[in-house]
Order: structure tokens, then sequence, then C-alpha cells
């Protein structure tokens, strides 16, 4: 496709979609044509590019939008909804990283993907993409070797283990045919007695203001191997989602994932 990407974000004005906004102003592969906030946000009808482009200003809902080949969605589960309502209607591809997702609304999805390419993540980091690869290969290609996930981020963090960490662990599990809920311990205090054979571990560090940091150990008799990945600067997840929209627009129907993305770059 020789003309940019036509490109709405949905959940424009949270942290996300700031950084979405702040990397768009010099990516020539998109056009930002509309921007949707939720009803009553203070940014409703604002401009989205003070000055450069005061006619593009942020809407609360789809009624207005333009023609769209790709949706970036980092909202809610109401607001996904709706933007998923848009994207059927009208053919256009979902990126979605959007969580607290209901049974209800994930069938809705599945149901979606059968006329137009959705791809959702929890983390939309290239590089725990990429760990998430590595991680798979090695925990079948070793899998008598013990597994422990570490993982550290900042103090402000509400849930432990983080959802990264569990995602890792549930790639490895299901490379060496089991589940995560058979397979994982998330605490070791006082007597436990011998490492159970086959569980994969989970360790916490909260502290200051560590963007995020996430470590496999391999652990096998008189050698170990360490697969890990640091987030310095949060922008990787919007850079990671705008590559994702790239790569999504124009595809197949179908639930698509991060991995093949950087399985088959475009």
């Amino acid at each position: 496709m020789t003309r940019p990407l036509r490109l709405a974000i949905n959940g424009a004005s949270g942290r996300m979609g700031a950084a979405l906004l702040t990397l768009l102003g010099g990516d020539a592969r998109f056009d930002l044509v509309h921007a949707v906030v939720a009803p009553g946000s203070a940014a409703d009808g604002t401009p989205v590019f003070a000055g450069s482009n005061p006619s593009l200003r942020y809407a609360h809902d789809w009624t207005q939008a333009p023609a769209l080949d790709v949706i970036i969605d980092f909202s809610g589960p109401a607001a996904l909804s709706a933007a998923l309502d848009h994207c059927v209607a009208h053919g256009i591809a979902l990126v979605s990283g959007t969580t607290g997702v209901d049974s209800a609304l994930e069938a809705r999805v599945t149901t979606a993907a059968a006329s137009i390419g959705i791809l959702r993540a929890a983390n939309f980091s290239l590089g725990v993409a990429m760990l998430t690869r590595l991680l798979r290969e090695a925990a079948a290609a070793l899998p008598d070797w013990d597994l422990e996930i570490v993982e550290a981020h900042h103090s402000r963090k509400q849930d432990a283990p983080s959802g990264t960490a569990l995602a890792l662990g549930h790639a490895a599990a299901a490379a060496r045919d089991t589940t995560l809920a058979a397979a994982a311990v998330y605490s070791r205090e006082g007597q436990t007695g011998e490492r159970a054979e086959g569980s994969i571990g989970f360790a916490v560090v909260r502290g200051g203001d560590i963007v995020g940091e996430h470590t496999a150990m391999l652990i096998g008799q008189g050698e170990q191997l360490e697969l890990g990945h640091r987030a310095t600067d949060r922008s990787i997840f919007a850079r990671g989602a705008l590559q994702a929209a790239y790569w999504l627009a124009g595809r197949a129907p179908g639930l698509w994932q991060l991995d093949d993305v950087i399985a088959a770059p475009r």
C-alpha cells in the first residue's frame, strides 16, 4: 500500500493513547484520522494536535468516523465493544491491548475474527514477544530442566506476578504439554520440602521506578540458561502496537498474535 494507513485510536486520552500520539508525529506509515475518548472526557471536542491540524478533534463515539484501515484500542471493555462493532460493520482491522474482558465479549471477539483481522496482546513489546518464543522453544527442548520466572516492576504496580510473567508461564507450560494451573508455584516460605518436579516457580520484585524486567531461568545439572528482557522506556509498548497495526492492516480475517508480527515482518 503506497498511501499511509488510515488509523484511529480508541482510548486516545489515556497513557497509551498519549504515547501513540507522540510517536505518530514522526511516523509516515500512518494518517491519524479519528481519535476516540470516553463520553464526558474533558478532551472531547478539543484539537488532537494543537496548531498542526486543528480540524482533527477528539470524538466520543464512531458516528462521524471517516474510512479507516485499522483501529488501535487501549481503552476499557465497554469502549472496546463499541470499537469492535464499528470494525465488523466496516471491515476494519483491530489491534487491542484492552484487558478485563469478560467471557461474553471474548466470545464476540472470536466471532468477529471470522470477518476481520484482530490482534490482541497484554504486552506489545516486540522484545517480550521474542522472549516468549525463545522460552517456548527452550522449555520444550529442555523438558527436565527446572524453570523459574523472575519479574521486577515499579513500586506502584498493583498485581503480582505481572501479566507478562504469567503469559511466559503459560507459554512454557503449554510447550511442556501441561498447564500453568497445574505447574505454577507462586510462593515459598518455611519448610517447603524439595522442589516439585515439573513445577514453574515465580519470584516478584517491586521497587523504585523499574519499567519492567522479566527473566526465565532454566536450571539443569551443572549449567543454567537465562532468557531475559528489560524495558527502559514505556514507549516500546506504543511502538509495538504501531508495528502490529501496520502489519495487520489488509491481512486475512482471524485472531492474530504479536508472535505472527515478528515471524513475518512487513
